[in-house]
């Protein structure tokens, strides 16, 4: 039987990567540092997915075991592992390279030349190459030779909301996720044979499908966090249903969606239907998706390259409308939830600088332009409303 290691087994990990992976035959093996978690699981030789759709499904994962991140005997896993996959977070992916380079070394030592393919299943364009860098820091330059052969870091795309549990749990293993879920790999940089994976789409180009994920999903999901934190609410769903968001919502998706038709040529009216299906995903009344949750790190999310900034920077390139998307920037800008740090040191850097010039050093836009003026007009806007 084929063996996946799977780095990571919280949500993510267990609700989406880890339940496709069993289901198509593999063994998985988690690695956490929840010690607490990676007991029960192999206590339990299993764990339960609740699939929230109209009704929710229940569904029992088997042929799993699980060890800690820190456990030694994941250098041996590794070494013979047909395939690894990860969902620990792009910042942790730095922190698990030393162990999976000494895997590689053992794998050589053992001179198993079967080959093996590791997916980064991260919030995080570039997963693979990142992980790939990373790696190599500790490697030589022969092992980097065999690594290169038999070893392949394969890029993907993720979709699947799966919010934390709140609350005490009496099974700490058990995890709901929603009915949809897309997983898209990079088909051109597996090594050998590619995996048969349930629920796996090989693509030969990733970036539109890359970019339609962060331009709808995480665009629409951030803006609905970031104006239902001004508005009081707490769950996304709450904030979806309150009719002045959700047309801003819906707006803003739109106009990144434009950017998409102009770059890739997406067909208009399915791009539409796509949009139609996110915003019912917000609606799912089975999930408590926090609003503080999805609004999390928003330095981060409104970085250059990212959710918010990317897609507006799409509207500037072509001449398309941005109302929305400046709105939404906006909120993501007012967000003061005291107990995220990103949120206090973002508050931090527009106390202390001037204003325009603390929205272009946050954004990564140029303080002189107009697009930076226009942000600057709604933000003070949504300061004088509140």
């Amino acid at each position: 039987m084929k063996r996946a290691i799977q780095f990571g087994a919280g949500n993510i990990g267990r609700g989406f990567i880890g339940y496709l992976l069993s289901i198509s035959g593999y063994h998985v093996i988690f690695a956490d540092i929840d010690e607490e978690l990676v007991k029960a699981l192999n206590d339990k030789g299993g764990y339960r997915v609740q699939i929230a759709g109209e009704r929710i499904v229940e569904v029992d994962v088997k042929n799993i075991s699980a060890l800690s991140s820190l456990d030694e005997r994941l250098i041996d896993e590794i070494a013979r592992a047909d395939l690894i996959t990860t969902a620990v977070g792009p910042k942790a992916l730095k922190a698990i390279a030393p162990t999976m380079a000494k895997g590689i070394q053992k794998k050589k030592e053992e001179k198993n030349t079967s080959y093996l393919n590791i997916i980064p299943c991260e919030n995080m364009v570039g997963a693979a190459d990142y992980l790939k860098e990373q790696v190599e820091n500790y490697l030589d330059e022969d092992l980097k030779s065999f690594m290169a052969k038999y070893v392949g870091f394969v890029n993907c795309v993720v979709d699947r909301i799966v919010p934390p549990s709140y609350g005490k749990m009496e099974d700490i293993t058990q995890v709901m996720v929603e009915e949809f879920s897309e997983w898209i790999v990079d088909l051109k940089a597996f090594k050998g044979d590619r995996p048969k994976i349930k629920g796996m789409e090989l693509k030969d180009n990733l970036i539109p499908y890359i970019e339609r994920k962060i331009f709808t999903l995480n665009t629409g999901h951030a803006i609905a966090a970031y104006l239902g934190y001004l508005k009081g609410y707490t769950t996304i769903r709450e904030s979806i249903m309150d009719p002045d968001i959700k047309a801003i919502v819906l707006a803003a998706m739109r106009e990144s969606g434009q950017v998409l038709i102009e770059r890739y040529g997406l067909d208009s009216l399915a791009h539409e239907e796509y949009i139609q299906r996110i915003l019912s995903r917000f609606l799912n009344p089975h999930l408590k998706d926090l609003v503080t949750r999805v609004a999390r790190q928003p330095l981060r999310k409104l970085s250059n390259g990212e959710r918010l900034i990317k897609p507006l920077k799409g509207t500037v390139e072509y001449g398309l409308e941005n109302e929305n998307l400046i709105r939404g920037i906006a909120a993501a800008l007012s967000y003061d939830y005291p107990e995220d740090e990103e949120a206090v040191e973002m508050g931090r850097i527009l106390k202390d600088n001037n204003t325009l010039e603390a929205i272009a050093k946050i954004t990564g836009l140029d303080s002189s332009s107009n697009i930076v003026e226009k942000i600057y007009k709604e933000y003070i806007n949504i300061k004088r409303e509140a």
